[in-house]
Formats: C-alpha cells, sequence, structure tokens
C-alpha cells in the first residue's frame, strides 16, 4: 500500500509540474530521481510511461539514458572533489562505471521484457476488441434474424386468423349443406330397406327352386354314370382284339426294322467295296498312262536314233553350228530337211525373254518352236534344223546366207 501511495503522490507531482509548463523529458527525468531514490526501483519505460502518461516508446528510452547520465555526472564530480589519492580515485571511477554498465545493461533488459510484456498485451487487448467486434456482430445479425423471424410469425399470426375467420364461414356453409345431405341419405336408406325385403323374398323362391334344380341333377348324373359305365364296358369288349392286332404290327415292324438295318448294312459294306474297286482302277489308269508315256517316250527315241543311222554325228554337229551361226539359207536348209533332226538339239531359254523354256511343236509335217512366255515363235518350219534356226535368229523368216 505504502509503494501505491508514493506512486499516486508522484503522479500528482506530475501533474503539477503539467500544469507548471514542464515539458516530456523533465517529467520523465523527475519520474526517474523518484523512483530510484525515494522508491528504489530501477527506471523503465513501462514504469516511466504509466506515471507521466505521455512519451512514445522511443522518447522515454531517451529520457532514462539522460538521467543515467546525469547521475555518471554527478559521480564524477563528487569522487573528483573528494581528498582520495588518485589510484583509489581512478578505481572508484571504474567500479562506478562498472556499476553504471551493469546497471545499464540490467535497464535494457528490463526494458526489453516490460516492451514485450506491453506488446503482449496490446496484442491481446486487439484480439479481444476483434473478438468483441465479431460478437457484437453475430448478436446483431441473430437479433436481425429474430426480428425477421418475429415478423414472420406475427404475419403468419395474421394469414392464420383470416384463415380461420373463412374457414368459420365455410362450415357454417358446410353444416348446412351436411344436413340436407343426411335427410337425402336417409330418405334413400328407407328405400333400400324395402328393396332389400324385397330381394331377400326373392332369394327365397330362388333358393326353393336351387334345390329342385340340385335334386334334378343327382338324377340326372346317376343315370349318366350308369350309360358312362355300360359304354365302357362295350369299349373294353371292342378294343382288346384291336390291342392283339396291335401288338402283332409292332412284332411286324420291328422285323421289318430289323431288315432296313440289314440291308442298309450291306449297302455300306457295297459301296466300300465300290470305293476300294475304283481307286485300285484309278491307280491302273495311272499306271497306264505312265506307261504309255514311257512307250511314247520310247518311240521317239527310237525315232530319233533311226534318224541318226543316217547321218555321221560329226557332219550333223557341223551343220547345227553352221544354220546357229546364220550361214545356212532357206534353200540350203530345205535341201538338208529332216536328215539332221536327230542330232539338233532345242535350246534351253529363250533369246529373247530369256526365262522361258522353248516348246516344239510338230503339227503334220512341219515343226514350229515357240516361247509360252514372251510367245516368240519360229514359224512354220520343213525340219527341226529349221525351226530351232529361225527361233534362235529371233524371228520367224528364214535367214539368207
Amino acid at each position: 500500500m505504502a509503494i501505491d501511495d508514493d506512486r499516486h503522490a508522484i503522479r500528482e507531482e506530475l501533474e503539477e509540474l503539467k500544469k507548471n509548463g514542464a515539458r516530456r523529458q523533465e517529467l520523465s527525468i523527475h519520474a526517474c530521481k523518484r523512483l530510484f531514490f525515494d522508491l528504489g526501483i530501477r527506471p523503465s519505460m513501462a514504469t516511466v510511461r504509466e506515471l507521466t502518461q505521455t512519451g512514445s516508446a522511443s522518447d522515454i528510452p531517451k529520457d532514462i539514458e539522460l538521467f543515467w547520465q546525469r547521475i555518471r555526472t554527478a559521480s564524477k564530480v563528487r569522487i573528483g572533489a573528494g581528498t582520495l589519492p588518485p589510484t583509489l580515485q581512478e578505481k572508484a571511477g571504474e567500479l562506478l562505471g562498472a556499476l553504471f554498465d551493469e546497471a545499464l545493461a540490467h535497464a535494457h533488459t528490463a526494458f526489453e521484457a516490460e516492451r514485450a510484456d506491453l506488446d503482449a498485451d496490446r496484442t491481446k487487448a486487439a484480439q479481444d476488441v476483434r473478438d468483441a467486434e465479431a460478437r457484437r456482430a453475430a448478436a446483431d445479425e441473430i437479433l436481425q434474424r429474430s426480428e425477421a423471424r418475429a415478423e414472420a410469425a406475427w404475419t403468419r399470426v395474421r394469414e392464420l386468423e383470416s384463415q380461420l375467420a373463412a374457414s368459420a364461414a365455410q362450415g357454417v356453409f358446410h353444416h348446412d349443406g351436411l344436413q340436407t345431405t343426411v335427410r337425402k341419405l336417409e330418405a334413400e336408406n328407407e328405400a333400400l330397406h324395402k328393396r332389400i325385403d324385397t330381394e331377400q323374398a326373392t332369394n327365397a323362391s330362388l333358393r326353393d327352386r336351387i334345390d329342385a334344380l340340385h335334386e334334378d341333377m343327382r338324377k340326372s348324373t346317376e343315370h349318366y354314370a350308369q350309360q358312362i359305365k355300360d359304354a365302357l364296358a362295350e369299349a373294353e369288349r371292342r378294343v382288346k382284339p384291336m390291342l392283339v392286332e396291335l401288338d402283332s404290327l409292332r412284332s411286324m415292324a420291328s422285323t421289318w426294322q430289323a431288315g432296313q438295318r440289314e440291308a442298309s448294312r450291306k449297302e455300306f459294306d457295297f459301296i466300300q467295296q465300290l470305293a476300294s474297286a475304283k481307286a485300285r482302277a484309278d491307280r491302273l489308269d495311272a499306271q497306264l498312262r505312265e506307261r504309255s508315256d514311257e512307250i511314247d517316250a520310247l518311240t521317239r527315241q527310237v525315232t530319233r536314233l533311226r534318224g541318226q543311222q543316217n547321218v555321221d554325228a560329226s557332219v550333223a554337229a557341223v551343220l547345227c553350228e553352221l544354220a546357229a551361226a546364220g550361214r545356212l539359207n532357206e534353200e540350203e536348209l530345205a535341201r538338208i530337211g529332216t536328215a539332221v533332226d536327230g542330232h539338233v538339239e532345242l535350246p534351253a531359254h529363250c533369246p529373247k525373254c530369256r526365262d522361258g523354256e522353248p516348246e516344239l511343236s510338230q503339227v503334220g509335217e512341219h515343226y514350229e518352236l515357240s516361247c509360252p512366255e514372251c510367245e516368240h515363235s519360229s514359224g512354220a518350219g520343213n525340219s527341226r534344223l529349221e525351226a530351232v534356226t529361225r527361233f534362235l535368229q529371233g524371228n520367224g523368216e528364214p535367214t539368207v546366207a
């Protein structure tokens, strides 16, 4: 409580100084003096700002620094004015300087801590303000919604009141209509009761008629049952011979089916034998054709050998070379005739296309050599030598030496 009283007294002094026109720096220095010398509290920005209620975060530290500077100056003056030896004065000055530095460091530390606290308090206050604003906005919105709902509720109440009045009027009208409908239904009910009595009398007469019909139906059923029984007995008497005949027909059918299966099997065997005979006939036919080809080749060989027997092979070779070289004319080839045909060899390839294999054909007494690929032909010649010569020369006309 004493500290609070002292602080209150300091505030009053500062107020007096403000009224007397003291500046911010004077107020801050006076607060530092009272705190440091009277209360034993190290001056800080927060405490000085709390007492003076003026100054910024950058001005108050300057005022505190000026206060400490004045104290250092006063200390130096007092120490210098004494009768201490120079060595002690120097040591005392160093101690005071160290004490001042330590006090200054402590003041800075306390200042930073108080600044952090103030920043935290300011941030918290700002957050509280924002939260309060948000809550106020939410409350305003809720209030507006409540007012809107209340207005809608009053509107709904008025609508319901009007509907209730209309419903009451319609209820009176419907009640009158209901009374009329009830009277009408009562009249219809009376008429229906009378009609039901009439229908019940009619139903009684119909029941009697139905009983009589049931009796007639029973008698007719017994009569028809006896007739059906007699008819079944007569049918059994007539069907028995038919069943015996049916059994005999079934046995005949099974015998016929067995014969059909046997005939089918024999037919299949015959077809197999016929197929094997045809295969043997085809093989024999192929062998016959092969033998015929061999006979034809042997016949041609015999004919060639017979032709070669009349002319010497060397002479025939010379004539073939002359003909191939184009040194024999048509007349000379005609005189030679078929004398050297047995020694004439057919060319292996066509001289024009180089791909086709020439084929020699004989029509009557004329020979013709042609290429099946390019259709190059020698034309009809009187001998194989003439046909080969024309074919090798590249045209169908004879060459004149």
